[in-house]
Order: C-alpha cells, then structure tokens, then sequence
C-alpha cells in the first residue's frame, strides 16, 4: 500500500481527491482490472428485443400522454475537443505517408461542401491569401494550418460541440444547435419546457452559453418551447493519479502527484445531480440534419414509452412486495416479468421476497442497439458480473480478452453494437432518486499508457458511464434502425449527410 506525504495530503485535499479513494483506485495498477466475463452475445430474442413497426409507432402515439406529469432532461457529454477528428490533418503535417496525404488532397478537393467553407475562405483572404488558388497551387499544408490553428479556425481547439456541421442555405448549424432541435421534438415536459444538460470544459462553457444565446429564442419560437439549459464540469476530484512504469506514483517537475481525468465514467457524479424521471442520453457528434431526424425522434419516443410502460408495472410489483404479501402465484408472476420483461436472469435458486425486491429496486435503462456493420463501439452481452451472476451489460472493446480464443468467438458472433442512445429512470417507486454511485462496478476501469512530456505513465480510467459506472443498473436492450446513428468521429464523416 503506497503512502503520501503531508504534503501529498495537502495537495490533495486542495484539489478535492479522496485519500482513500486515491489509494483504493491506485492499487489497481498492481492487480490490473479482469475484463468483462462474456457469457454470450446479446441478439434478437435472447437479449435484444426486436419491435414490429406497428409497435413502435404505439409507444411513440403513446408517448405524448404518458409524459403528463413527468419530467424530462437530455444529457450530453460535450466535454471532448475536436483534435480527435482531425487526426489524419494532422498526421498529414507531421509524416511523409503517402496514404495519407492521399486522403488529405482529397478532403481539400471537397473542401466547399464543409459548413466552416466560407470562414476558413474569409479568414484565409484576411491575411492575403485565396483558397482556392492555394489548393490549386497544391500548397495543402497552408490550408490544413488555417483549419486547425491559431492562426485560422483554430478547430484543432474548439470543442466538437461548436464546430459548424451542417449547412441550411446560408445558415449553419452546430452540434449543440442539433440536439436543440432534436430535444424539442421529445424531451419536452406538458408545459412545454425542454431540458438539457451539457456537460463541458470549464475553459469553453462561455462559448457555450455565448453560442446558446444566439440561437436559443429562436429555436424556442419555431418550436414553442422553452429551454431550460445547464452546464456541469467534470469534477477534478474525479482524477486519478497516474503510475509510473513502476507502479509508483507519477509526480510532475515540481514534485506534485500528477492527476489526470478518469474519462467519462466519471461524467456519472454529475448525471447522479440530476433530478428528473427521464433521462436521454446521447453523445454530442450524434447528430443528423433536421430533414433526417423523424425516425430517431420516433424510436427516442418509443424507448421512452417502453421504458414507462415497464416502470409503471415494476413499481406496482415493488409495493407488493414491500407489504410482505405476496402468495405463491404472485411470485411466479413477478418473477416472470423480471426474466421476459427486464431480462434479469434469476438463476435456478429459489428467492425470498426481500431477495427479489433488491434486485428489482434498481436504476432502469433502455437501451437502443445497432445491427453491427463494421461499426466501432461496444456491444450488448450477457456476461457474469461479480457475483457470478448473469446478467446484461454494454461491454466496451477495452475489456474484451481477444486472446481468449472463447471469448474472442463470443464477441465475433455479436450481431449489434452501442451507439450510445438510451433513456434512464432513476427514480424509485417511492419518488426517491438512487444514489447512482451505489451501483458502479469499479473493476471495469482500464490502464493505457500515455505520454507526459518526454516521460511515460501508466493512466487509469475509470469505468465507463455506460458499461461499468451503470453496471448494476436495471438493462434492457432494444433494436433500433441504423439510420438514426450517424456519429462524427473524423472531419470526413460530415461528408455522409
């Protein structure tokens, strides 16, 4: 067990770090994490639930009315930078590679079908030079500085969520304007008032709030709606302090610890500080054009409804079982919803009434899920968790063991994969929320190594949001059409529109 100095305890006790907390996730450095134990794949009809049109478009009809009374909020991770999608611009001016200067003569060949077109030709004439005679003149280097720089867009540095996307004739569109959009369409409560929170960098909430304040009113007026539209930041005391190769504590030049975020399994302390009975949840770059979005609208309000649906028999359940008196028949009935419904596999042992509450007590989630093809992200398994128990889980690549050549099969025969669209419940049947902390597998995190200067450490992330911090969470898989997934992951994919 690695000891701190009273000044180590100072250091982190200003930045809000958890001794305790600290030392329990730095050991994991010398034990290392297990990895997820796949049972077998989630598909359709045994652990994914496929609907018929005409079911989808009941719940959806459905929706509206089961809204009454409820209250709504989508949260958006909108943290990250936009370096990661430029990462072949880059590559393209630090290496000689022949495939990618390829690829990169060929995003500037369609350089005007890009929504920051005329910026980057208005910021490039500022300073005497015109676009089009530099990409004629095959001087790409230029250009691609003029996107990614100070000099120009500066989009290397620009967070993704406020990067122009889509054009509208002569207007644009970014990210946080689609999910504006998007949100008006369903996460409305019967008063009209749309919520949203995004969770960002400290450094760029005031261009959120700037660009919101643009646009926000006249997106309320076309939509009659009112947004309510909030910010959090990851919590520093949410870090983790790096290792060096040795497993020893990583300390910078001055000979402080050296903490780094915990990835977005972190972003779970924040989602716990919401108080609504539905959440959505959606990625920042998931975002179509607005002539696009019907269906995602159709299946976000389906999910929802389903999710509603299974709530409102589950609570009527937890209130049998909390007087104690429920017969023979009534478990049997319970039981069964459990297994068909919420896919809570119960194992052969008979349980007691205050065994099946506690698992039927849980956070609930609705989960859509994509036909895998060739698509990156994680997917839906049934795995078995710590207490030996099967159950089903997002399983992110991270914790695959591939040289396992059983769970390597495992995972080549899964048919679907996470885009990360799903609707949340944690309320419980009393109108108490759960304290989401309390069901977070913390072995699911995983060590990579980085970079820190000329140095090298071992960092650790924390588990995911939606695979391990939602681990113990209530699961439940629904297909949806791959025609509402449409992420952007590199500068290219805003080509697909």
């Amino acid at each position: 067990m690695i000891t701190f100095s009273q000044k180590d305890q100072e250091f982190m006790l200003a930045r809000g770090s958890n001794q305790e907390s600290v030392k329990k996730q730095f050991s994991y450095f010398e034990t290392g994490f297990d990895g997820a134990k796949l049972i077998r794949a989630a598909v359709p009809d045994d652990g994914i639930l496929v609907l018929e049109e005409e079911q989808v478009e009941e719940l959806a009809a459905d929706f509206d009315w089961q809204m009454k009374g409820k209250s709504a909020v989508k949260f958006v991770p909108a943290s990250g930078a936009a370096s990661r999608m430029f990462k072949e611009l880059y590559l393209y001016l630090e290496s000689d590679d022949e495939a990618i200067a390829v690829k990169a003569k060929a995003f500037l060949l369609k350089i005007n079908k890009f929504a920051f077109y005329y910026d980057l030709q208005n910021v490039m004439q500022r300073d005497g030079y015109s676009l089009q005679n530099e990409i004629e003149f095959q001087n790409y280097q230029l250009v691609i500085r003029y996107i990614l720089d100070k000099v120009g867009l500066n989009y290397g540095n620009v967070p993704k969520g406020l990067l122009k996307f889509h054009t509208y004739g002569s207007q644009y569109r970014t990210p946080i304007e689609e999910h504006l959009v998007e949100a008006a369409l369903y996460a409305k409560d019967e008063w009209g008032v749309c919520r949203l929170h995004f969770t960002v960098s400290p450094q760029h909430q005031s261009e959120f709030e700037k660009r919101l304040g643009e646009v926000q009113e006249e997106y309320e007026k076309r939509f009659k709606v009112r947004y309510e539209i909030s910010f959090s930041i990851q919590n520093p005391s949410t870090d983790t302090l790096a290792a060096e190769e040795n497993n020893q504590p990583f300390r910078d030049a001055q000979g402080n610890l050296l903490f780094r975020p915990g990835g977005h399994g972190a972003l779970i302390h924040n989602l716990n500080q919401l108080k609504s009975d539905l959440v959505f949840i959606k990625n920042i770059d998931n975002v179509l054009t607005e002539d696009k979005i019907q269906t995602t609208v159709l299946y976000k309000k389906a999910l929802a409804a389903y999710l509603i649906e299974l709530q409102t028999q589950l609570f009527r359940y937890l209130k049998r079982l909390e007087t104690g008196e429920v017969d023979e028949m009534d478990m049997c009935e319970i039981l069964d919803f459990a297994e068909t419904n919420l896919m809570i596999s119960l194992g052969e042992d008979d349980l007691s009434v205050e065994e099946l509450y506690k698992k039927l007590n849980r956070p609930i989630r609705v989960c859509g899920m994509v036909k895998k093809e060739g698509e990156p992200g994680g997917g839906p398994f049934w795995v078995e968790n710590r207490a030996g128990e099967e159950c089903l889980q997002i399983v992110e690549s991270s914790q695959m063991n591939l040289k396992d050549l059983e769970q390597k099969t495992i995972v080549e025969r899964s048919t679907h994969f996470n885009p990360v669209d799903m609707v949340c419940s944690f309320v419980d049947h009393r109108g108490h929320y759960f304290n989401l902390l309390d069901y977070v597998d913390e072995s699911t995190g995983f060590i990579s190594s980085k970079s820190y200067g000329e140095r090298t450490l071992k960092a650790m992330e924390l588990p995911g949001l939606w695979n391990g911090a939602m681990a113990d969470w209530i699961t439940v898989f629904v297909e949806i059409p791959l025609s509402t997934f449409n992420p952007v992951k590199t500068v290219f994919d805003l080509l697909k529109r």
